[in-house]
């Protein structure tokens, strides 16, 4: 089970029979928003509340890394495009739906709705 504090730290909560252990598996700085899966769960996606996203691969078990910052809002939401783990799409407060190459970061493309977007 993964999972944040307040504090940008990403915990892993290992459970195995009966026994348990918590371990630090990153610390990004920031107040972590959200965490996301890619399907094959070989990556995971931390959101921030200040905008920038990070990738962690569990296997390798380093550090966080900052694949993507916002350019004009925080991003609001985004998720893996499938199949595979190497693209993202994203929007933001302001209403831009852009694709990521998450290898690099690249914004690949984007498209302003011309709306403000909300979590309801």
């Amino acid at each position: 089970l993964y999972f944040s504090a307040q504090e940008g730290i990403l915990f892993l909560y290992h459970i195995k029979d009966l026994q348990y252990e918590i371990k630090i598996c990153a610390d990004i700085w920031q107040p972590i928003s959200s965490l996301i899966f890619s399907p094959d769960y070989t990556k995971l996606l931390l959101f921030t509340d200040q905008g920038p996203v990070y990738g962690y691969k569990p296997a390798h078990s380093g550090k966080a890394v900052k694949l993507l910052d916002p350019c004009s809002s925080c991003f609001l939401a985004a998720d893996f495009l499938t199949p595979g783990d190497t693209y993202c799409v994203s929007v933001t407060t302001s209403g831009e739906v852009q694709v990521w190459f998450l290898e690099d970061g690249i914004c690949l493309s984007k498209r302003n709705l011309d709306i403000e977007v909300y979590v309801h």
